[in-house]
């Protein structure tokens, strides 16, 4: 399995979780790391990415309160999520993306995070 995810959970409105992905069998540094979210009978959404020289990119609704990081030597991509809110209750994915002739895609199993009181 390319990319595994953890570190989701039950958290309360303003609470902090850290989202984990680990990665194997592909040239970590080579690919665009990110993070996507899905609820059930919605279309997966992106949620922050990251390039292989740490130049980040935010969807509107979380910018200001999640950072995504990568360690290129451990091949593991971060999601540190703050001030979370109920809308951001979803299943959230890993993914490692990599542009050339063809595209290449790798996803996670997904993570639960849920926020409520």
């Amino acid at each position: 399995v390319p990319l595994v995810e953890s570190g989701g959970g039950l958290v309360q409105p303003g609470g902090s979780l850290r989202l984990s992905c680990a990665a194997s069998g592909f040239t970590f540094s080579s690919y665009i790391m990110g993070w996507y979210r899905q609820v059930p009978g919605k279309q997966r959404e992106l949620v922050a990415t990251i390039t292989s020289s740490s130049s980040s990119y935010y969807a509107d609704s979380v910018k200001g309160r999640f950072t995504i990081s990568r360690d290129n030597a451990k091949n593991a991509v971060y999601l540190q999520m703050n001030s979370l809110k109920p809308e951001d209750t979803a299943v959230y994915y890993c993914n490692a993306r990599r542009y050339g002739l063809s595209v290449i895609n790798y996803w996670g199993q997904g993570t639960q995070v849920t926020v409520s009181s």
